[in-house]
């Protein structure tokens, strides 16, 4: 079996690369040729934005891939590309999209795939990460209804991902902070608002890159979207008391009032609700569930940060 990877070098997608290879698939990878590439691919070099490049780089290959997973697909520009380019080298493509998609003032506990997400009326230039995605997975859904492109599509929601290759973080104030391991372990406080009550649905990258690539092959999964998480759903605190319990140190806490926080900082609307998921939709495909428990991860990425 053969798989290509647009990306390849990034947290994810050099473990889908991984876990491609350890599953016997044949993998090449596309990228930008920036950044070092888990040893056994083909690398292939061209920038996805690019699309006659990407397309001629492919072209080159003379082959057909049984899946494609692009895990850099940010927004509308994107989707339409692969539905332009990738029929021509594969009938199979796995998307990473983002559980940011979810319009944070209408979530349910748990959330399904059908919520209700964001709508932005800016131009893709403005738009906001979360928009750019929710946009990406319009494209998608709509050739998934129409089949236009002929191709089996699925599209994955992870919530926060983490493990080796990410920093650890998962709410504002100290969300994606390099030097918060180093923080908690000197006893400084970590300011959380609202005192990080709301539940996150932690995904450890392992796991995620494992029901990626155990989809690829199961028809159950294609033509369809998928929320996924880990195998345990916890409150932002208490992912940062794990930290501290790794670490073998007492965590400080300090409230940020919650009141008046989100108008002065929109930016985090996608944290300041419930990130909580119904996984029983992906369950029931019979693809592998995420399996491991967040304690086990963060003490792998404490690890790998040194």
């Amino acid at each position: 079996m053969e798989a290509l990877i647009i990306g390849g070098s990034g947290g994810l997608s050099s473990v889908v690369a991984k876990t491609a290879m350890k599953n016997n698939y044949r993998v090449w990878t596309v990228t930008r040729g920036e950044r070092e590439l888990p040893d056994g691919v083909n690398a292939l070099k061209a920038d996805r934005n690019d699309a006659e490049k990407l397309k001629e780089v492919l072209a080159a290959c003379n082959r057909k891939w049984d899946v494609v997973f692009d895990c850099i697909c940010m927004n509308r520009t994107h989707a339409m590309n692969d539905l332009e380019i990738l029929p021509a080298f594969t009938d199979r493509l796995v998307v990473v999209s983002t559980d940011s998609v979810y319009d944070g003032r209408f979530k349910r506990i748990p959330e399904t795939e059908d919520g209700i997400c964001v709508e932005e009326s800016c131009s893709d230039e403005e738009c906001s990460y979360a928009g750019n995605k929710r946009r990406m997975e319009e494209v998608f859904l709509q050739d998934m209804r129409s089949g236009a492109s002929g191709l089996q599509i699925t599209i994955f929601r992870p919530g926060h991902i983490y493990g080796p290759g990410f920093l650890l973080g998962c709410f504002p104030e100290h969300s994606r902070q390099k030097e918060l391991p180093e923080l908690i372990r000197k006893g400084e406080p970590i300011r959380l608002v609202g005192m990080g009550t709301y539940v996150i649905h932690p995904i450890y990258v392992d796991d995620l890159a494992e029901t990626l690539v155990d989809c690829a092959a199961n028809p159950k999964t294609y033509q369809q979207i998928f929320c996924i998480g880990g195998p345990e759903a916890v409150e932002n605190k208490t992912y940062y008391e794990t930290i501290a319990e790794c670490l073998g140190v007492e965590l400080k806490l300090e409230e940020i009032p919650l009141a008046g926080y989100l108008e002065k900082h929109p930016e985090y609307s996608g944290h300041l609700c419930h990130r909580v998921y119904d996984l029983t939709k992906l369950r029931e495909t019979g693809v592998k569930m995420p399996s491991v428990h967040l304690k086990q991860g963060i003490a792998a990425s404490l690890k790998a940060l040194g």
